[in-house]
Parts: structure tokens; C-alpha cells; sequence
């Protein structure tokens, strides 16, 4: 599984967007889907953090989005809309893993000035990449708005 390094090293500009669209609004914020015991799907708002070389999520451990990735580590992960309404939007698939190491922790925590993990509570995963995109879409709200697509793909 890829790392947030990898996506920076073979794509820069992309992983640019991805961490701009992640943070546009101060604080990191995006949409994360998870499979269900049913296998239906699950979305919640989180909080997603790029430190240490990768991507991470602090998941309270009352949720059901912990006993999701736990299960089945698969994972979609989309950015906020813009406040402007639209326009860009950033996308990535791969595997959840949790963070048992405590130095890794505190890394993260204080990438986050320490607004996140700061509980025993909090759950630290990993996000391994496997796909990503952004889209960009041309004349936004007219009659005439088009997409194009900047993918990456993980190695192996």
C-alpha cells in the first residue's frame, strides 16, 4: 500500500491539491466512507491529517466507522466541497491500517497543534493509497461545465 510520500514524490502537484482541498477551510476536513457489517456504505465527516509522510485519521473508538475499518479496511475519502460551491474536488481510495506506535502518534497529534488525538478515545489509522483523483471542472455553474481528471495509481 502507498503512502502520502509516494503520492507526493511521483505526483507532487497532485498531492498539492489533495492537502490544499483537505485543509482549505483551516482546519483538515473531509468526507470518509466505510463498508458496513451489510456491506452497504457509510459516510461521515472526519478530520484527516497528512504528517509524518502519510495520511491519517483519528476515529472515536464509540463509532461505528472504527468497527468498519477494523473489519474491512477498505476506504473512500473525499474532500469538503469549496466554499465557492464547487469547481474541485479531490478523491482517494486504499486501505485503512490502525497506529499502535506512540511516537508515530504524538507526530501526528502535534501536526495537528494538538486539536486532534489528544484521547485515549481516539483511534489512529493510517490511510494506505491506492487511488487518487482530482477533478477540476471548467466553467462551474454554467451550462457548459466539463471535467478533467488528474489520476494517480499506486505502484505494484
Amino acid at each position: 500500500m502507498a503512502t502520502w510520500v509516494d503520492l507526493e514524490g511521483d505526483a507532487p502537484e497532485l498531492a498539492a491539491h489533495g492537502k490544499r482541498l483537505l485543509n482549505q477551510y483551516g482546519a483538515p476536513f473531509g468526507f470518509l466512507a466505510t463498508v458496513r457489517r451489510d456491506g452497504g456504505p457509510r459516510v461521515h465527516p472526519v478530520c484527516p491529517v497528512v504528517a509524518e509522510g502519510g495520511l491519517y485519521v483519528f476515529v472515536v473508538s464509540m463509532s461505528p466507522k472504527k468497527d468498519d475499518l477494523l473489519r474491512d479496511p477498505r476506504y473512500a475519502l473525499h474532500s469538503f466541497p469549496p466554499p465557492s460551491g464547487g469547481g474541485e474536488e479531490f478523491y482517494v481510495t486504499g486501505r485503512a491500517s490502525p497506529v499502535d506506535d506512540g511516537v508515530v502518534r504524538e507526530r501526528v497529534v502535534a501536526a495537528t497543534g494538538g486539536t486532534l488525538g489528544t484521547h485515549d478515545f481516539e483511534v489512529l489509522f493510517e490511510l494506505g493509497l491506492e487511488h487518487v483523483l482530482y477533478t477540476l471542472w471548467a466553467n462551474w455553474g454554467t451550462a457548459e461545465t466539463w471535467p478533467s481528471y488528474t489520476r494517480w495509481h499506486a505502484q505494484g
